[in-house]
């Protein structure tokens, strides 16, 4: 029976990471996996999630199920996180999920049950595995222009053209809450503002990817969008993902978030969504959502957490300057300035397909085709390369 099934191609951003591990070069850079990494290169873990876990193994007593919701606690100081102070409690329902991925097929499951004629429009471009998720429900995914045409800033009057003729009432737009994948283009607030106003007045449903809170401008202020929405659409749901801002991408975290109108329209959404869960993986894993609970609910512990989050969202601000000067030192026919007007660990740098393959096979340098950079992965020891490699491709 399997002879008739075809190899399916790698994955256009974790095949490169298998690509890169094969490569026996000794000089190489890896920046096409989005993970953080400290100024020695390392994928570190947070004192504050180290902390968490001596305390989760001293005290846990059980490794049982977790019900369908996950943990009540982490569900409240999740949510609290995400939407706190900017709707009231009783319009909101949140779920415990395996990260922002797992968030979003699920979310993805419950749009394609209760609301199918809905089309979903993602941002050209947007990251990879939204349209598969989407459309692998069984949805009509459709685009909306996003990038401006010298892939440097938001093309905003087409999207908010697209936004306003193309689409109909019940239509889902996904949107990025913060430091946007690929690009790091994030809207101004004033545009949040237009984006979230046409969306109320057509009566679209917003759903949020929030997979990078934190690392844009601090935590509380990259929910600003998400508050500007909430003024406009009285419905709303949010995949939110604790992989980058706390380190924990191997443990599989994130929180489905629903804002409704009312109680008993969130507390509907929230039955649907457990039953979309309980025929996908049944309930959350425990320990890295332990690990969250851990550090949110004592105050020393998420200070020093936060204080973590500053230091990395940091390193990675400085990472872009010394880019930025160094290309600027070594070319003038590019001007890659634009580089920090962008915020997050991604930045869209305009280096075309050919040259990211040159770039790959002739200097070790991995990124994704698209010419999207981790900026995230950039350190002190592999920038003179890089800048070096990016020069000679120019």
């Amino acid at each position: 029976m399997f002879e008739v099934i075809q190899t399916a191609p790698p994955d256009s951003i974790l095949g490169l990471n298998d690509a890169f591990q094969r490569d026996t070069r000794q000089q190489k850079i890896n920046l096409s996996v989005g993970v953080y990494k400290d100024a020695a290169g390392r994928t570190p873990i947070l004192k504050s999630v180290k902390e968490a876990e001596r305390r989760l193994l001293e005290r846990e007593t059980t490794k049982t199920y977790l019900p369908i919701e996950g943990s009540g606690e982490f569900r409240d100081l999740t949510r609290n996180l995400v939407l706190g102070g900017i709707v009231s409690s009783d319009r909101v329902e949140n779920l415990q999920s395996p990260g922002g991925t797992g968030g979003l097929r699920i979310l993805a499951d419950f749009l394609a049950k209760h609301l199918p004629h809905s089309r979903v429009w993602v941002s050209v471009p947007t990251w990879d595995n939204h349209t598969s998720l989407f459309g692998g429900a069984g949805l009509q995914v459709e685009s909306y222009p996003y990038l401006s045409a010298d892939k440097t800033t938001l093309d905003f009057n087409r999207m908010i053209n697209t936004l306003s003729e193309e689409t109909k009432t019940g239509d889902v737009v996904l949107l990025h809450a913060c430091c946007h994948n690929p690009t790091g283009v994030d809207p101004a607030e004033s545009q949040w503002e237009t984006i979230a106003r046409i969306m109320g007045e057509r009566g679209l449903l917003p759903v949020v990817d929030f997979a990078y809170q934190g690392f844009g401008v601090d935590l509380d202020a990259d929910r600003r969008g998400i508050e500007i929405l909430a003024q406009h659409c009285p419905e709303m749901l949010i995949a939110s993902s604790f992989s980058k801002n706390f380190g924990l991408y191997s443990e599989r975290v994130g929180a489905v978030s629903v804002v409704a109108a009312d109680q008993e329209a969130a507390q509907a959404v929230f039955s649907q969504l457990k039953r979309c869960i309980r025929t996908n993986y049944s309930n959350p894993p425990r320990h890295g959502g332990s690990i969250v609970q851990t550090v949110l609910a004592d105050a020393a512990l998420q200070s020093e957490w936060r204080n973590e989050v500053t230091e990395m969202r940091k390193r990675i601000a400085a990472m872009r300057k010394d880019f930025v000067d160094q290309m600027a030192s070594r070319q003038s026919k590019r001007d890659f300035s634009f580089l920090l007007r962008q915020k997050g660990m991604f930045s869209f740098s305009g280096l075309t397909p050919l040259q990211v393959d040159r770039l790959r096979s002739e200097f070790g340098v991995y990124i994704v085709g698209s010419g999207r950079i981790n900026v995230a992965g950039i350190t002190a020891e592999n920038i003179q390369l890089l800048c070096d490699a990016i020069t000679a491709v120019l």
